[in-house]
Formats: C-alpha cells, structure tokens, sequence
C-alpha cells in the first residue's frame, strides 16, 4: 500500500478508546451508573475506597469485555488480574485506579474498515477492564471549580491499537467502526458527547524508513469531527516544530474546539510512573470456556458478517451492503423492506436515498422513521408492477411520511396517481400527439433522437403524468417505425 506522505513525513497514530459498559451498576459496587444525576449523589463508600469496604466485580461488566473480544478475533485471558494504577489527582478518591496491566482480559484482535473503496486492518494490543474517575467541574462565574464523583467507579474497557494508522481519514475511519461495533453488540451506548465513548489519539511523524517519532496523545475527543481536525492540526504542527529544529516532547494534550488547536496539558507518564502493583482485594478473574461459548451464542450477527451476507443473498454492491449495515437498526429495516417488495437493489436505492436524506434533515434516528419498512416494501411493489411511475412514488412517500394516510394503494387511489396502462387510451393520446407536432416526427425519421424525447413529452404531458413511460416508448416507436 502506497504510504501517504505530508510534507515528506509519514504520519502514525495508535489509538485508546474507552467504552462506558452498558451496565445499572459500577464496576466494582452497586452505585447507579446512570447520567445526569446531581453532583456527587452516585458515589458509595466502595467507590471512594473508605475504610472497611471492599470491591466486588461486575458480571455483566466482564460478559461486556467478552463479547468485544469474540466480535474483533481477540483472545479471551482464561485468567486476568486487576492492579492499582497509583497518580494523585483532585477527581481521583482512592489515590489509585483499579485497571489490569500485565494481563489484560482481552488480549490482540483487529478492526477492519473501509477508507474509500480500500480495506484497512488495524491490529489491537488489547482491550482491558477498569473503573473511570471522577470529573473536575470549573465554573467561570463565579470562577471556582469542584468535583463531582458521580463516575468514579463507573465500568470502562479500553480499547488500545497497534501503531497502525497513516493518516486522519483512517483514524477517523476506524474511531466509527469501533463506535459502531460497541454499540451493535451492546456493550455500550456510544454517547459521545456524554462522555460514553472517549477516544485518545497518540500522534507523531517521522521520516519514511525512520523509527518511529515521539507521540503526543490528544485526550478525550468527544466527535468525530472535533477528532479530524485536532489530529490534522497535531501533524502539521509537530511537522513545523521538527522542521524548525525542535524536539518533540512527549505529552499529554488537549484539543480546543473553539480555536481548533491542540496545546500541552502536563508531560506524559510512562507505565512505571503509576507505580502497577496487583490490587490486593480482587481476586484474578477467571473466565471458563463455557462462560465464553454461552456469551458466544447470544451474539447478533455482526456487522461485517451481514454486509457479505447481503452482498451474496441479496445481490447488493460492496457499498451498498457497508452503508446499510451502519446499525442493526437500519439493517433490520432495509430487510424487511426488501422481503416486502422482492427487489432488495430498489430497497436499498430507496433506504440510503430518500430514507437516510428524511433521516438526516429532521436529525431523526432509524427508531424515529416515518415510514415503516412494510410501507416502503408495498410502495416499491406498486413501482415494479407499473401501477405508478417513479415521480408518483415520491408524492405516495411524502404523504406517507407527513402522516397524509398510512395505506400505500389508498394514497395511490385518493391522489388519483395511478399510471395510464390501457394500451387503447395512449394509442389514441399517441395518434394526437404525431398528428400535432409533424415537424418532430420528421425529424426523428431524420435520425434526430431529441424529437422522440419531445414527442414523449408531449405524450406524457397530454396524459397528465399518467401515462407508463415504458410503454409510451414502445408504442410511439412502434408507430414511427
């Protein structure tokens, strides 16, 4: 593959995600994980870590980090342990982070995605359970900060990749494979800007052929927008500081959406600056085979695995069996549709055409769609069998969507847009139209093809939209023959 070069420099990034799990409780208590409440109201005496308490592990939490596991080709550790991750930090309790450090519960595995029409894999390292920390809150007005612990505790997996990535498009490209692959299978909502979903991107440059540069990682970015243009303005402004003789220092950072410009938080700490030593509380977790079939067979059919299927049951191009599979939801609806009307390429034309367009002008969800997939199938059926012709479809699709009426023929009859097909009625329209307007029959028998089109246009004209453009085609060549 041909490594894409800026300024004569080959840009790689390596990625941690952390996913919230999709669990009622903490990692490690019975706490409420859900978002929103007052500050400091979801926090137990197990997640501050008090004296007297002790940690017990969250089952659905592990099932969690299984299913991820079984969904990217990863291993699944049989046995895994939990460390103290030691910094001192105002939103942190217990002055330590339950994470897992040398054995993870999830361990290698990759993501594959489309950049374009290109494949791309990137490798993971690993995919390990911990709890989140709290959250520093700064007011401006008046100008104090605070803490609130309500997500101290709260169940995270992060997900950390290979140093495989070459560029902003593949980054971004992977960051909404991962997001859609956590929220198909469940384990997490996805909610970035809730803080569900956070991405930290480890960016440096270097010479082709040279060993790697020096990173800088770029902490929680919330949008995939916000992720394109922090990682394009981190490049170009590690390449001018190589290019003007300084040292890239390795760091922590921080994008600022309102400037569009990184700056330096506080220097990065390396793995024996946390100070990892097992948690002497939890014991190892132990995940037995069986666990990990039972999980197995419970798993939806996963997105990649659906896309070829689609390619092969239904006939659908590569692209349109990737679009169609962003979510089960959509998914579900395009086949449904499809079994509705028996042409899946019209199904799909439609799903990413006109539905997705709806979709995306009332910033709407695949739960909010205003016509069901059993509409939209009958409304297909009505194009294919000549009942009405494309033009009409979109005035039946209008009034099903603004709620006009709910029965697809009903629509059709009431609008009264019910396509001409009695072949006596348009040879008469036809006969009208060739005896009114012989200059363009002449020149159509002159070889001019824009005097058939007029002519159809006329036809279709005369039979005020009604008339079957396929069969007026045939009749009036039939007749000019």
């Amino acid at each position: 593959m041909t490594v894409k070069l800026i300024n004569g420099y080959e840009v790689v990034i390596g990625f941690e995600t952390h996913a919230q799990l999709a669990t009622n409780s903490k990692i490690f208590s019975r706490a409420s994980t859900a978002f929103g409440a007052a500050p400091n109201t979801q926090a137990c005496a197990v997640d501050l870590a008090l004296p007297g308490t002790l940690p017990v592990m969250n089952r659905k939490a592990v099932e969690c980090a299984i299913k991820l596991g079984l969904s990217l080709g990863s291993t699944i550790a049989p046995r895994s342990i939990f460390a103290r991750k030691n910094y001192f930090y105002p939103d942190l309790p217990k002055g330590y982070q339950i994470s897992q450090f040398e054995i993870p519960v999830v361990q290698g595995g990759e993501v594959s995605f489309y950049v374009g029409d290109q494949l791309k894999t990137v490798r993971l390292v690993r995919a390990h359970l911990e709890e989140d920390a709290g959250k520093s809150v700064h007011d401006e007005f008046p100008a104090e900060s605070g803490i609130d612990l309500n997500r101290a505790g709260t169940p995270l997996l992060e997900i950390v990749t290979e140093p495989d990535i070459r560029s902003t498009e593949e980054a971004v490209a992977y960051a909404k494979e991962l997001h859609k692959i956590v929220t198909w299978i469940g384990i997490c909502d996805g909610n970035m800007q809730e803080g569900s979903f956070r991405c930290d991107a480890n960016v440096s440059v270097r010479k082709p052929g040279q060993p790697l540069g020096t990173r800088r990682e770029i902490k929680n970015l919330n949008s995939f927008r916000n992720m394109q243009i922090a990682i394009d303005y981190e490049i170009l402004w590690q390449i001018e500081q190589l290019e003007d003789g300084h040292k890239i220092q390795q760091a922590t950072v921080l994008f600022n959406p309102d400037t569009g410009e990184t700056r330096a938080m506080r220097t990065k700490e390396d793995a024996a600056d946390y100070r990892y030593f097992p948690d002497p509380d939890l014991p190892p977790l132990v995940v037995a085979p069986e666990w990990v079939e039972r999980v197995k067979a419970e798993m939806p059919e996963l997105p990649r695995a659906m896309a070829a299927r689609f390619v092969q049951q239904y006939g659908l191009p590569e692209y349109d069996a990737t679009t169609l599979t962003q979510s089960q939801a959509m998914a579900a609806y395009f086949e449904d549709a499809a079994k509705a009307c028996g042409a899946p390429k019209l199904a799909s034309n439609w799903v990413m055409g006109e539905i997705s367009r709806r979709l995306n002008n009332e910033e709407i969800g695949m739960d909010a769609v205003k016509v069901g997939s059993q509409q939209l199938g009958a409304l297909i059926r009505r194009i294919g069998d000549g009942t009405i012709s494309n033009n009409a479809a979109k005035q039946v699709f209008e009034a099903l969507w603004s709620g006009e009426g709910s029965d697809v023929d009903a629509v059709i009859e009431a609008k009264g847009l019910k396509q001409m097909n009695d072949t006596g009625a348009l040879e008469k329209i036809i006969d009208e139209v060739i005896a009114a307007n012989p200059a363009n029959v002449e020149q159509y028998k002159a070889g001019k093809d824009k005097a058939f089109n007029a002519l159809v246009g006329q036809v279709m004209k005369a039979s005020k939209g009604k008339a079957n453009p396929g069969q007026v085609n045939e009749l009036l060549k039939a007749k000019l023959a």
